[in-house]
Parts: structure tokens; C-alpha cells; sequence
């Protein structure tokens, strides 16, 4: 039993792995798609932008990098930065074109995902949408799609915005399980 635990866990990794590569590759055209940058800024700045959840490797980012750019999704140039050699990527037309139809397909992903996360809290946790609100799932790329430089005030308002939204589901969620536990009482 132990041992099929552990199998399914490394499994499983290697599943998300490979999931997060993906995602990697369509964050790393959104960052080219604002600015050309070389590989240790795409590195910090998916690291900065999902707060340290996603911290990407030169051996991770680079490969995807050189399969871009055989797939002509982006062009580097080489050039020299405080007497160092980098390598400048930006995206192509076609790069911009394939993260256009990954982006919406991604979005249709997210909208299913919400629409069976809807039907298992209906049909698992006995939830109906009028007794509490579904949160909608993001998608992976939604930190990349954000405005970085928003002002700070901006940032504050969605912040108390969400913070509000996020007490009140709290809420919500407090008191249907305090439901359910009364529900499961009587049942016992």
C-alpha cells in the first residue's frame, strides 16, 4: 500500500511537471508579447508574478526558449549587457498568433473546469448555486495577463475588493458546514 502511495505521488509530480512546462511555455509568450527580454528576466518575472509559487530554472526556461525559437514562435538576438553576452528574445507574428488560440482555448478550459467544479459541489457536497456562490478558478495565466506597472491605489482597491469577496465565502462556507455538520449528526 506504502509503495503504490509513493508511485502515484512521483506520478503524479512528473503529470504536474509536465503541466507546469506547458503553462511555462504560454506565460513565457506573454511576458515576449509586452517586451522582449533575455532568459533570467522571463525567469524572475514569472517568479515575481506568481509570488514565488512557479520558480522556473535556467534548465527549465532555456530549453523552452530554443523550442520557441525553432518554432519560430520567437527570434533571438544576441547582444551585450554590462560586458556580457545575452541573448535577447521578442515574439514573432506567429508566436502572437499561437498565444491568441491558446489563450482562448485556455479560457474555454477554465470555463469547463468552473462547470464540473459547479456539478461536483452540486452533486458531491449537496451545495446549490443559490445557497453558495462558486468561486471561479482563474487560469494558470492570469497573473501574466494582469497589468504589472497599475497603480498602487488600483491595487489596493481590488486587494479590499477581494478581501471582502473572500470573507464573505468564508462565511458562506462556515455556515454550510456548520449545516452539513448538523445534517451528519442527525443522520447518525
Amino acid at each position: 500500500m506504502f509503495a503504490q502511495n509513493v508511485e502515484e505521488n512521483q506520478r503524479t509530480a512528473r503529470w504536474l511537471k509536465e503541466a507546469q512546462k506547458g503553462y511555462i511555455r504560454v506565460a513565457v509568450l506573454i511576458l515576449l508579447n509586452r517586451k522582449p527580454a533575455h532568459g533570467y528576466e522571463i525567469m524572475k518575472e514569472i517568479k515575481d508574478r506568481t509570488k514565488g509559487f512557479w520558480k522556473p530554472t535556467a534548465g527549465g526556461v532555456y530549453p523552452i526558449l530554443l523550442d520557441l525559437e525553432k518554432a519560430r514562435y520567437v527570434e533571438g538576438e544576441w547582444s551585450t549587457q554590462n560586458n556580457r553576452k545575452i541573448k535577447v528574445y521578442k515574439i514573432t507574428e506567429t508566436g502572437r498568433t499561437i498565444l491568441r488560440n491558446a489563450i482562448v482555448k485556455q479560457n474555454e478550459i477554465a470555463n469547463n473546469m468552473n462547470t464540473l467544479f459547479g456539478e461536483f459541489a452540486r452533486d458531491v457536497l449537496n451545495l446549490e448555486q443559490t445557497t453558495l456562490p462558486f468561486p471561479i478558478m482563474p487560469t494558470p495565466f492570469s497573473p501574466f495577463l494582469e497589468e504589472k506597472d497599475r497603480e498602487s491605489e488600483d491595487k489596493t482597491e481590488d486587494l479590499e475588493r477581494k478581501r471582502i469577496d473572500l470573507k464573505r465565502m468564508i462565511k458562506m462556507l462556515q455556515d454550510e458546514l456548520q449545516t452539513t455538520n448538523k445534517r451528519l449528526a442527525k443522520a447518525k
